[in-house]
């Protein structure tokens, strides 16, 4: 099974290997994900599978939202995700996807969204270097040169500059599965991930896992 599973960051903690050496590892409520619709080359164009994650209740969605459930016989659900396949002949609507999925020792990438930390000037959102802190500069964390005078006479787009810091997908890549606790569906993945405890994580097998 090559699809991924959504879940939720609990936080960080550590663990020990048979050396007795730790490893700190970040500990994920994987799933369990329910399969909310199939897309086949015939209807769709291409081949996916279609998964719901986090149960709540019928207010929280529109009618729209669950008129799509209804139709696989899901519960409500907060988060649908989208996974493509060669082939998704495999899986059925209704079908439980759960953290047994994954093995310890796999090789994983793990998206998520970062903590925003708000607005930041150059020197934390781009790690400029200060200006002189004596001597009567009056240039301490400011930017320098934003581009030449008349010509072109305007700031190009994309110039590094003061702004929002974090709150954007970030994925980590090549992260090693530690331990998988199948009764409570839990995932122990060792290194940091995107996001603070409570977040919405999506964990999907690693596609190159060479160099």
């Amino acid at each position: 099974m090559s699809v991924g599973i959504l879940g939720t960051k609990l936080g960080m903690t550590q663990v020990f290997d048979e050396a007795g050496r730790a490893i700190p590892v970040t500990v994920i409520q994987a799933g369990p994900c329910t399969v909310t619709q199939l897309k086949t080359a015939q209807t769709d164009g291409y081949f996916a599978v279609q998964v719901g994650y986090g149960e709540v209740s019928q207010k929280a969605l529109t009618k729209p939202e669950l008129g799509h459930l209804t139709k696989s016989g899901a519960s409500p659900v907060r988060h649908l995700h989208e996974y493509r396949l060669a082939q998704a002949s495999e899986f059925e609507l209704g079908q439980q996807i759960k953290a047994d999925t994954f093995a310890a020792g796999q090789i994983v990438d793990v998206i998520g969204t970062s903590i925003g930390r708000g607005f930041a000037g150059y020197q934390k959102r781009h790690n400029f270097k200060r200006g002189p802190m004596a001597h009567g500069s009056k240039n301490h964390r400011l930017p320098g040169s934003t581009g030449a005078g008349t010509t072109p006479g305007r700031v190009y787009p994309g110039k590094r500059m003061a702004g929002r810091l974090g709150g954007g997908q970030v994925t980590v890549r090549k992260l090693t599965i530690v331990r998988v606790d199948a009764d409570r569906n839990l995932l122990l993945i060792k290194g940091a991930i995107p996001g603070k405890p409570g977040a919405l994580v999506n964990v999907v097998p690693a596609k190159r896992v060479g160099r």
